[in-house]
């Protein structure tokens, strides 16, 4: 069903399209986990996952999107972000170190209907800030699992998530936020992970059948960001402090929310 605002709602069905959809992308960010370790290649990791989706009978939603500052189509399945890469990063052959971080983006189409879901992974052991800032970054995403349930408006949601992650000493990216998704991977609304006045004729009310994709992305240092090379992709923070990325695809019912790619 499509809303005034011109968001689609999906049915049950649906939702549970999504879901099968979600749950080829956990097994997928399950796997990345149990991989990371020094030494591994985020192109050696990229491998495994397309092995994993095509096994799954679906298909990479990243790969082959064209962007427009980007200079050709993502290349990949994962978008695999190190350090102070906020997101996008391409996969390629460098080894991880121990104590950096790296955010992994998958996301897929099974039978129509996508999933997608994001998680920073710790390769080794990292120092007690860092973990801090994965910490946060995921309580925030807890926070809009909390408190996502109809009749409620983003604005409260994400002002709380923005009150948070600022509250322990982070920023939140403003350029880059999360979204409707669907038979589509971007579809509307649009999902900021802050609240200000220029938000404020984009805010929307929260309605059983709405799927949003839900993605913090948080920065240690300035919440500024830019893209870090020539290729048009990946996003970096301008003072190349650290950034931490996570997301759920997460479906709002008639008594609260129901996350999609959790692996249930």
């Amino acid at each position: 069903m499509l809303t005034r605002q011109g968001v689609i709602l999906k049915s049950p069905r649906e939702v549970e399209f999504m879901r099968d959809a979600g749950r080829v992308v956990y097994r997928v960010l399950h796997r990345m986990q149990e991989l990371c370790r020094p030494g591994m290649t985020t192109l050696e990791l990229n491998a495994e996952a397309e092995r994993m989706i095509t096994e799954a009978g679906a298909k990479a939603l990243f790969k082959g999107v064209e962007a427009p500052k980007s200079r050709f189509p993502f290349p990949a399945a994962l978008c695999t972000s190190v350090n102070d890469v906020v997101v996008h990063g391409i996969p390629n052959d460098r080894p991880l170190r121990e104590g950096e971080i790296l955010s992994v983006d998958c996301g897929v189409r099974l039978k129509g209907y996508c999933g997608d879901a994001a998680v920073t992974i710790p390769i080794g052991h990292v120092s007690e800030r860092v973990q801090r800032l994965l910490d946060v970054t995921e309580q925030m995403l807890g926070i809009a699992i909390r408190e996502m349930k109809p009749g409620k408006y983003w604005s409260e949601i994400s002002r709380m998530m923005q009150q948070f992650a600022e509250g322990h000493g982070f920023s939140v990216v403003r350029e880059f936020v999360g979204h409707g998704i669907g038979q589509q991977m971007h579809e509307d609304p649009k999902v900021p992970n802050y609240w200000d006045r220029k938000q404020a004729k984009h805010d929307f009310e929260l309605l059983p059948g709405l799927v949003l994709a839900v993605e913090p992305m948080v920065n240690m240092g300035r919440p500024e960001v830019e893209y870090g090379d020539q290729d048009g992709w990946a996003v970096v923070t301008k003072d190349h402090r650290w950034a931490a990325h996570f997301e759920h695809t997460i479906a709002v019912t008639e008594h609260g929310n129901d996350v999609l790619t959790d692996g249930r």
